[in-house]
């Protein structure tokens, strides 16, 4: 008995790397609007001696960077996942 894989059942694969990297192109271009942002928001809040509102806008700033730097890496994971399963 020989089983094999079928390598036919995942014909939607390109249109999966297309949806994806949009996607992720959308949420890495709003976390670096936000990051400027935060950013304006924090430095207007600390000349103008807020400290409350600087303390937000930093949080929203590390936020921003994380989630800029997981869309970035979830990138690279998605093409290595796909890349692994076209070679199994």
């Amino acid at each position: 008995m020989n089983v094999f894989p079928n390598f036919d059942g995942l014909s939607g694969v390109g249109d999966l790397k297309t949806v994806i990297g949009a996607s992720l192109t959308i949420v890495l271009v709003v976390a670096v609007l936000m990051i400027i942002v935060s950013a304006i928001i924090w430095a207007i809040a600390t000349g103008t001696g807020s400290t409350s509102v600087a303390a937000k806008a930093r949080a929203g700033v590390l936020v921003a960077l994380g989630a800029a730097v997981f869309a970035g890496a979830a990138v690279a994971w998605i093409n290595w996942l796909i890349n692994l399963g076209e070679q199994l």
